[in-house]
């Protein structure tokens, strides 16, 4: 008895061990029509296997690029495309580019302090202080996040300052966040659109007056 774990190893083991003894029998056929013709009935066996494969045409090409893999680069057919070559499938990607912006406090996150790059831009005024409102507290909430403990807001506005580097000062007299986030209301910014609250209560009494009087 013959066991896996003593045959050779399997280029693609998704196949599995019968259409790799296929190609094999394939490679071992001196004619080349007899050989195309072994070919097409493996293609059409491993299209059976994988019809996602077979029955997209621009994918048909990667039944025939893994049959050249399976047989080790050797077999010599008519291929109805251009197949896959040994030196393709050992050339190494390029390295991706990582962005090396640095970032001060990696539990504000980069888009914290783009945003007080953009806010500390802008002139003075009650969209400005609004902005930074909603920045310290998303700060603060982060923070919490990370350390489970309590944070005193001072905290909060020494690292606004030293991400500005100084062009955004807040004293503790003019701000004050709030401990808990899931009661807190945010100041509305001018220029954003208010959402009226969605009432219940009106809707079934709007339309089931509209029923009430249906037909009168």
């Amino acid at each position: 008895m013959h066991y896996n774990t003593q045959q050779a190893p399997l280029p693609l083991p998704e196949y599995g061990r019968s259409i790799q003894n296929m190609v094999d029998y394939a490679l071992t056929l001196a004619d080349r029509e007899e050989r195309n013709r072994c070919a097409r009935t493996i293609i059409r066996i491993m299209g059976t296997m994988f019809p996602q494969l077979r029955d997209a045409s621009e994918q048909n090409h990667k039944l025939w690029d893994h049959l050249i893999i399976m047989s080790g680069f050797r077999l010599d057919v008519d291929c109805p495309c251009e197949v896959v070559r040994k030196e393709e499938l050992s050339v190494r990607p390029e390295p991706l580019p990582y962005p090396s912006k640095h970032v001060h406090c990696r539990h504000y996150g980069r888009y914290v302090q783009s945003l007080l790059d953009r806010v500390a831009s802008m002139p003075d005024g009650p969209q400005k202080a609004s902005y930074l409102y909603l920045i310290a507290c998303t700060m603060k909430r982060d923070y919490l996040n990370w350390n489970k403990d309590s944070v005193e807001d001072r905290k909060i506005f020494a690292d606004i300052r030293e991400f500005t580097d100084g062009a955004i000062t807040i004293l503790e007299r003019d701000m004050r966040l709030p401990d808990n986030f899931k009661n807190a209301t945010l100041p509305y910014v001018p220029g954003q659109r208010k959402q009226k609250p969605y009432n219940r209560n009106y809707r079934q009494y709007r339309f089931g007056k509209q029923y009430k009087n249906y037909g009168k």
